[in-house]
Order: C-alpha cells, then sequence, then structure tokens
C-alpha cells in the first residue's frame, strides 16, 4: 500500500506555505464575498447567489473575522466599502474567474451561461445601442444577465472598474483613458435646430440663435472649443446636466445646439433639423475599454464581436 503523509509531515516550502494556508479558510465564502463587495447590500447579494438575507449576514460576519476587516459599513442612508474591501475587488474577481476556467468542462459557450455582463456608457449612448445590446443578448445569450449602468463618463480610473464591478465601458475618443481601447464605431458632430429655424447658413444659426448647452463646471464640449478659437459669438439659455437632453430640450422650446450623429438618428421620432458642422472639428468615435481585471479571453472576444454588431454604421 502506499503511505501518504499527513500534512504536519511534509516539508512545506516558502511557495507552499501561502498554499497550505487556504486549509484554514473556508473557500465558499469567496463567491458571496464579491457580491457583497459589489452590490454593497446584503440584500442585493443573497438575491445574486442564490442564498436567504439571514444567511449572507452570517457569511459576511464569518468573512468579517475571517479578514480582520468590516469590509461593508454603513454611512448615513447607504453603506460603503472599506478600503481593504475596495483593494479586494479586482483580485478577487480575477481569481475567480480563472477558477471558474479552470473548472469549466467545455470552453465559454454563450448559449450556456448563465453570468451578469455590466457595461457602462453615458445615457446617449446607451439610448444608441443599449437595446439592440439587450436584444442580441436575449437571442443568443438566454440566459446571461444585462446591467447598463448610464453615468457621465468622462474618464476612467481604477475605481471605476473595482467598485463599479464594470467588465466594459464605452468612452469617447475625446476623453482620456489609461487603459488600451478599441475603436468600436466612427460618430461625428452635427447642428441641431428646431423645425422652425430660420433658413439660414450653419455658421449664422450658431450665432442668431439661442443655445442649449451642458452644464459641467469642468468640462465642455469640443463644438464650444471651436467656436471659441474662431471667434463666433452665441448665447445660452437653456442648460442640462446630460446631453441626451439637449435634443429634446430644442424640439420643445427651440434653439440650437450639438449633438452626436448617432443620437440624433436614434431619436428620428423628434421633430428635430440636423445639419452638418459648419467649422472643421475632427473625429467622434466611440471606443470600448475592457475591465483590465476580466479574465476571462473568450467571453471579451464573444461580447466585442456582440457590441460592434450591435454598433450604428452610419
Amino acid at each position: 500500500m502506499f503511505y501518504i503523509p499527513y500534512m504536519s509531515e511534509i516539508h512545506i516550502g516558502a511557495e507552499d506555505a501561502e498554499l497550505a494556508r487556504l486549509a484554514a479558510i473556508d473557500l465558499n465564502l469567496l463567491v458571496p464575498l464579491l457580491a457583497l463587495l459589489e452590490e454593497r447590500s446584503v440584500t442585493r447579494a443573497a438575491d445574486r447567489v442564490g442564498m436567504t438575507q439571514p444567511a449572507m449576514s452570517h457569511a459576511l460576519r464569518r468573512m468579517r473575522r475571517m479578514l480582520g476587516d468590516e469590509l461593508l459599513i454603513r454611512q448615513g442612508a447607504r453603506m460603503a466599502l472599506t478600503p481593504r474591501g475596495i483593494r479586494l475587488i479586482a483580485p478577487l474577481r480575477a481569481a475567480l474567474r480563472h477558477t471558474a476556467q479552470l473548472v469549466r468542462p467545455t470552453p465559454f459557450d454563450p448559449a450556456t451561461d448563465r453570468r451578469v455582463i455590466t457595461l457602462a456608457m453615458t445615457t446617449s449612448t446607451a439610448y444608441v445601442l443599449g437595446g439592440e445590446v439587450a436584444r442580441l443578448l436575449a437571442e443568443r445569450a438566454p440566459q446571461v444577465a444585462l446591467r447598463l449602468r448610464t453615468m457621465p463618463v468622462t474618464s476612467v480610473t481604477d475605481s471605476v472598474f473595482t467598485q463599479e464591478g464594470i467588465d466594459a465601458i464605452l468612452l469617447s475618443e475625446v476623453f482620456a483613458s489609461p487603459f488600451p481601447r478599441e475603436r468600436l464605431y466612427e460618430d461625428r458632430w452635427v447642428v441641431v435646430t428646431g423645425p422652425d429655424a430660420p433658413d439660414l447658413p450653419v455658421s449664422e444659426l450658431v450665432e442668431v440663435l439661442p443655445h442649449v448647452v451642458l452644464e459641467y463646471s469642468t468640462f465642455r464640449t469640443r463644438p464650444y472649443d471651436v467656436l471659441e478659437e474662431r471667434g463666433v459669438p452665441y448665447t445660452v439659455r437653456n442648460r442640462v446636466s446630460d446631453t441626451f437632453l439637449i435634443p429634446h430640450v430644442i424640439a420643445a422650446a427651440g434653439g440650437v445646439g450639438f449633438q452626436r450623429n448617432s443620437v440624433v438618428t436614434a431619436l428620428r421620432h423628434l421633430d428635430l433639423r440636423t445639419h452638418e458642422f459648419p467649422f472643421p472639428i475632427g473625429g467622434l468615435g466611440m471606443d470600448v475599454i475592457w475591465n483590465p481585471w476580466l479574465a476571462d479571453d473568450e467571453l471579451r472576444t464573444w461580447l466585442g464581436g456582440l457590441l460592434r454588431e450591435a454598433a450604428p454604421h452610419r
């Protein structure tokens, strides 16, 4: 008979010592731990992994003892992560996804996969292709759930991925990113007016009609930089907090504004007139930026193809 020594009888090297410590850890806690860190809610985390709320609360207490940190704390009316909790998200997600690949008997199969895919983009971008992405997912990956996070995406940092649980961000090329990006589709700025705008050259319309503008204290869209550079005067009447509202306000109250052509095309039900921007302005491509900790290359390749198919081709 073969003799298998107990762990205590084996000489453990420095690297193996780390693995040996896992024997004292309940690895079953890692999946609910990630759900808690990403959802920041005991109730939502329990629903996500199929546990009862009391069971998830008990698991949270065990995780806190295991890691020596509160992980999730109350701040006013909401729950927030501790610094340790924030740092855990990215490596934990990567470790669990690598583990899932090791134990998965077959490669990624959209027909049977049951994961949640999270995409972040502005409201206007979600209006342009969010519905088509959802339709294609429902058709080709019927058990995959889609989570669309709309936000004023003007920059990308580690925390956007680690704290929000986002798999990919759709970002205009005018905004910088420290992460690699892939072009998804080409777009361009256009001038938008109401149906009653005077019959004038576009360069004059932007001077005589009152503007509907995006109101950010630290950000101004590229068309207004071009007007400033050329010394073109203009007046502002209405301000909005989301560029998606600009054509809606113009359709109802008149005036002029600037918007991406893909958005105006998707808003064909509004009574609007679209004009080419009258001055050289450069490109306005839309890029996809992948979560750098997304370990599943098969998913990324498949989802990238689906996003390109859903994107407008104009």
